[in-house]
């Protein structure tokens, strides 16, 4: 019997809220299947089952919160799953360990039952009433398709395009009133802020843990961004590549070369065979999130284009899969158009290095005695001087520019 667990989806996080159910007991399970959602300070994360099996018996109801490493479900094995490695979480200091005792003798953890509100009830599922709110969805407004009428998610989402498409209503100027002001409330902490501070505190760690140290190079991007505009003669602006898609592709490369960058540090330094490169994506209400291109060095730089715009508007919409956010082995941060010249990154422990990219511009340059205009980025490292060394940093920063320089090969 396979015990599914809480995974941890980073070192910021300690514990999640299981919102809904996607699989019920008795259900076949395929690799890659949704079984739950679960609620996060990253938000609304599904949790994918990593192998082939049958869900026996759910341990935890929707609602509840557990702390990383619970037991969420039992799932029995079919075909060769019963060798199937699970993801393991991160351990906590003190998590005490979960007993495998057979299905019959587990314990389900259980919410309090929910009053009943005055009036007719609405009926809607956790997962649908979890994106309402943070949508701000009036659910008195919306129309329920699901069983015996309850609001489903594709409900909320239909209704949050209807909002986006609805006219502005004309504002039409009024006296001012003079009324006595109220006390305020204190309210609630909104899903970016709650970020913010995950994001905060996993940062303070870096910084008070990892002994860091830093390179900075200045890369020359005339071949590459010549090769950028050929390939995108053809293409619509949809299928355009940019630039962060070849700055993965060559990272990606680069880890292949110096392999000691490509690891974690627990209990001393691991290396990792699968090179997945995560990407920091900016939220539009504010915070960030960090998920992951895997196998990135495997991929054709289009895939990685097209894994970035299927990527980038989920993180955004908070509808990431465990899997993009746990199994980063290398980070990359990019500034863009942003206005910086050059950014250096704090690195996401446990791994053990973190690459910044500045905004590519034109500057002055001098080769073999002449003076030349060239596009121009600026490249840091952020590494753990307890896995390597400026050697080694300096190797990669090599590989790196390596490959930008030649990026045909890539």
């Amino acid at each position: 019997m396979i015990s599914f667990k809480m995974p941890s989806l980073g070192a910021d996080m300690e514990d999640g809220t299981l919102v809904e159910w996607r699989k019920q007991p008795g259900d076949l399970l395929k690799r890659g299947d949704i079984i739950a959602d679960v609620d996060t300070q990253k938000g609304l994360i599904e949790i994918e089952f990593f192998g082939d099996g049958v869900l026996e018996k759910q341990l935890v109801e929707e609602g509840h919160k557990v702390p990383v490493g619970t037991v969420l479900a039992l799932i029995r094995p079919t075909g060769d799953a019963g060798e199937l490695e699970m993801p393991e979480a991160a351990p906590k200091a003190k998590q005490e360990a979960v007993p495998t005792e057979p299905p019959t003798q587990e314990k389900k953890i259980t919410s309090p039952p929910v009053a009943e509100e005055k009036g007719k009830r609405i009926k809607i599922s956790p997962l649908a009433r979890k994106i309402a709110e943070m949508q701000q969805v009036d659910i008195s407004q919306v129309i329920g398709t699901g069983p015996e009428g309850a609001i489903v998610k594709a409900d909320i989402e239909k209704c949050l395009v209807e909002m986006k498409m609805a006219p502005e209503k004309e504002v039409v100027d009024k006296p001012a009133e003079v009324h006595q002001q109220e006390p305020l409330q204190q309210s609630a902490i909104p899903e970016s802020e709650a970020i913010r501070r995950a994001v905060a505190a996993a940062m303070s760690r870096s910084n008070q843990d990892i002994p860091h140290y830093y390179l900075e190079k200045r890369m020359d991007m005339s071949k590459a961004m010549a090769w950028l505009k050929e390939a995108n003669k053809e293409r619509t602006v949809q299928q355009r590549l940019l630039p962060v898609a070849l700055f993965i592709k060559a990272v990606a490369k680069a880890l292949d070369d110096v392999p000691d960058l490509n690891a974690v540090w627990e209990n001393g330094l691991q290396r990792k065979n699968e090179i997945n490169i995560g990407f920091v994506v900016s939220l539009r209400t504010g915070g960030i999130m960090v998920p992951a291109i895997l196998n990135a060095d495997t991929l054709s730089i289009d895939a990685i284009m097209a894994c970035l715009n299927d990527i980038i508007p989920r993180a955004r919409a908070f509808k990431l899969r465990s899997s993009e956010l746990s199994q980063s082995t290398f980070t990359i941060t990019s500034i863009g158009e942003g206005g910086g010249d050059k950014v250096f990154g704090v690195i996401y422990p446990p791994q053990v290095g973190i690459v910044g990219f500045g905004e590519i511009r034109e500057e002055a340059v001098v080769h073999e005695g002449m003076i030349g205009i060239k596009p121009i980025v600026d490249v840091t490292l952020a590494a753990d001087h307890r896995a390597t060394d400026g050697l080694v940093g300096g190797k990669f920063m090599a590989a790196l520019n390596k490959y930008l320089q030649n990026p045909a090969s890539l």
